[in-house]
């Protein structure tokens, strides 16, 4: 009888993968495939509200130029005896596309992924999530509050982390039986995302390990708190010191250092791969008197992309700037590499690199004035004035009375406050890596928005707190087994850079399937540059805690261990009587 139960269920996962799209995909057959309410735990399916229709030759994945044919599916299901509702869509991949894999794609700013299409180029499904609040048109920073003092607690969970879990889940339950699979067969899951998609990779094989085989996650957003409040840092510094530097002054600051640290690891190329041979060996009162000029000009910003309100973004104008640097810029740039610290001195939280751009800084020329002004990036004025001010407005109007204790005052209550549901900062790793989970975790080393070293010190937190009885070398050996961290010489945000023309990693994805399914374990990250004179070029980047060093301006670089370099990596924040992990 088990030989014909076997042979029969052989049988049907057969005949779907010989099926046509048109064979399967039907309200019926999606219908057929829900899970029986009770088997999600707290999920009940709606199996009324579900669509299903084939798409023919269309474009998939944000920026993909090719074309795939698909079925696109709509499921419903509420949360039990809560009476929400939770539209959930799916793009399952045509039968004979469909290689036993299911994908999920991360959002930016204060969004979730709205498109599902994202995995049919790997042969997966992939899913988008409503998160119960109409994630799809709407940012979370739109319904985090319902009025003044009234927090939305369940899409402060759906967004931290609730609603691509239950995607997951859901989804990979519907892709067994959409294709007819039997129900021990492996579907392979992964996650990619970078900013708030890569905070919200690491909320996923946090809360949901055992779901997920491979994970890529760049410049995670996480630490909640500290990273928005320190949006606001640069603007409280030029408040702080009533200086407020004219932009193409800055943007002196920033080139004359990129230029001054180039050569310090071994090739003159544009670009800084060393930022702490820069933070080491670099004085930055050296550009005080060096001229800078910029012609005037009018731009558009949408502040980092954080919201989807097309309202959120800004046009300014700058005039002609000519001038040379000052000592009270190079102290406002010094100030602000340095960190958020309190009265006491204690540290808060980490800074930009050196050689990072001082986006955060941007003064506003005021016509009538003909002054420049202060600027606060609604990037952390508006943290703190919903989150922590709990005030339904879309920005801090001034920082009249604002310390660094202030500061460090909202990033406590941040932290306390989001603790179990936007700080994403769980350092226990051990059921994703007990599963056969493995990480790849990047970040660009000159980002002007999440910094490089906040990245740093969660892997040295993961690494404390599961391996913390090893030796160094075996505590290195362990973690490399199964989460990689590298840092991407002179990229931005979840970007090249236009100030230095470096590598970028392309081909994760490909990476991470070929290290989970075919267990071919990468030891360096591939990365090309796109721009300069070094265009075309790939370059095998090294493997934290390793940092690259050219050979004399050839095109080899040696992975070196340094630890005077490692060090200026290193924090410990005394500011908190909580641990910051």
């Amino acid at each position: 009888m088990r030989l014909i139960q076997g042979a029969t269920v052989a049988a049907l996962a057969a005949a779907a993968n010989a099926a046509s799209l048109s064979d399967v995909c039907t309200v019926s057959n999606v219908q057929s495939a829900l899970p029986s309410n009770g088997t999600l735990l707290g999920m009940d399916m709606i199996p009324s509200a579900v669509t299903a229709g084939a798409v023919y030759n269309a474009s998939a994945g944000m920026g993909s130029t090719e074309t795939y044919t698909y079925c696109n599916v709509t499921v419903t299901y509420t949360h039990t005896g809560k009476g929400d509702s939770v539209v959930v869509k799916y793009a399952f991949p045509k039968p004979s596309d469909f290689k036993k894999r299911f994908y999920v794609a991360g959002g930016g700013g204060f969004s979730l992924s709205s498109d599902a299409t994202g995995g049919l180029g790997y042969g997966a499904v992939g899913g988008a999530t409503s998160a119960g609040y109409d994630a799809f048109d709407q940012s979370y920073d739109e319904v985090v509050l319902y009025g003044n003092g009234s927090i939305n607690w369940d899409a402060t969970y759906m967004f931290g982390y609730q609603a691509l879990g239950e995607m997951t889940k859901l989804g990979k339950t519907l892709t067994k039986g959409f294709y007819g699979m039997a129900s021990d067969d492996k579907v392979y899951t992964y996650y990619e995302g970078c900013s708030d998609g890569g905070r919200e990779g690491m909320s996923q094989i946090q809360r949901y390990g055992d779901e997920y085989d491979g994970a890529i996650t760049g410049a995670p957003a996480f630490r909640f708190a500290q990273q928005q409040v320190h949006h606001v840092f640069s603007s409280a510094v030029e408040k702080t010191m009533d200086y407020y530097p004219p932009p193409c002054e800055l943007d002196k600051i920033v080139n004359a250092t990129i230029a001054a640290c180039d050569p310090l690891d071994g090739r003159t190329d544009g670009v800084v791969s060393r930022t702490d041979l820069c933070m080491l060996n670099f004085n930055l009162t050296s550009i005080i008197g060096q001229p800078y000029h910029c012609a005037a000009k009018t731009s558009t910003s949408l502040g980092f992309g954080f919201s989807k309100r097309a309202e959120g973004s800004t046009t300014s104008y700058q005039p002609e700037q000519n001038g040379t640097v000052t000592a009270e810029g190079i102290k406002l740039a010094q100030t602000i590499y340095n960190g958020l610290h309190n009265s006491k001195g204690e540290r808060a939280y980490l800074s930009w690199q050196i050689a990072a751009e001082l986006s955060d800084a941007t003064t506003e020329w005021n016509n009538n004035t003909k002054k420049w002004e202060l600027s606060i990036p609604s990037t952390g004025g508006e943290y703190v004035t919903k989150f922590v001010q709990l005030l339904n407005i879309d920005n801090l109007q001034n920082l009249d009375n604002v310390t660094y204790d202030t500061l460090v005052d909202w990033m406590n209550t941040g932290m306390i406050r989001y603790m179990d549901s936007l700080q994403t900062t769980i350092p226990d790793l051990t059921t994703f890596q007990s599963s056969g989970g493995k990480l790849i975790h990047y970040h660009g080393e000159s980002d002007p928005s999440i910094p490089t070293a906040s990245s740093v010190h969660y892997w040295q937190a993961v690494r404390e707190v599961m391996y913390g009885n090893l030796s160094e070398s075996e505590s290195l050996k362990a973690l490399a087994d199964w989460y990689q961290f590298y840092l991407i010489p002179g990229a931005a945000h979840c970007g090249t850079n236009s100030l230095q023309p470096g590598p970028y990693p392309e081909n994760n994805m490909e990476i991470m399937i070929n290290w989970v399914e075919n267990n071919v374990k990468p030891s360096r990250l591939n990365a090309t540059v796109s721009s300069g004179d070094h265009a075309g070029e790939t370059q095998m980047l090294c493997q934290w805690p390793t940092r690259p060093l050219w050979h004399s301006n050839s095109s080899s670089f040696d992975c070196v261990n340094d630890q005077k370099s490692i060090d200026t990596w290193t924090y410990t924040f005394d500011a908190f009587k909580l641990p910051v992990y």
